[in-house]
């Protein structure tokens, strides 16, 4: 597996507001919202993308429905790691699971692009393999 980048930091949060209050107001970044609870940042210096997720649209992505899984540990960070094409995020996938590693979900293309695949971390982090075309343009 290739890694090119750390593409996307974002803190999941099971109050949006709340969160929004700390990183928007308090802190300054000029996060913006596609008028959903989703507020990100591709204009943060050092990061490909910031972003607040709301925990039911990280358990929705994850396992197709709004609700944490009540056995697996709540997650407060979602990682992501771009690999250098589509292509690549499935046997990069792969190599995850034959290393012992269990998939949230395969390696599957979002609406808005992306192609991810994405377990949960020692820690309790979501960590995704992905491929989002919009932050490979960006140098």
């Amino acid at each position: 597996m290739n890694i090119e980048f750390l593409s996307t930091l974002a803190v999941i949060a099971p109050d949006p507001a709340a969160s929004r209050q700390l990183y928007v107001d308090a802190l300054g970044l000029a996060l913006e919202s596609d008028g959903g609870d989703y507020h990100h940042s591709e204009q943060l210096a050092g990061c490909k993308s910031f972003g607040i997720w709301p925990l039911a649209q990280a358990a929705e992505a994850c396992f197709g429905t709004p609700h944490w899984p009540a056995g697996r540990p709540v997650p407060q960070v979602s990682i992501e790691f771009d690999v250098a094409d589509a292509a690549a995020v499935g046997p990069a996938a792969r190599e995850l699971q034959q290393a012992g590693y269990e998939l949230l979900h395969p390696a599957r293309e979002e609406p808005w692009g992306q192609t991810v695949a994405r377990l949960q971390s020692p820690e309790g982090a979501v960590v995704g393999i992905s491929y989002a075309p919009v932050l490979h343009d960006q140098d």
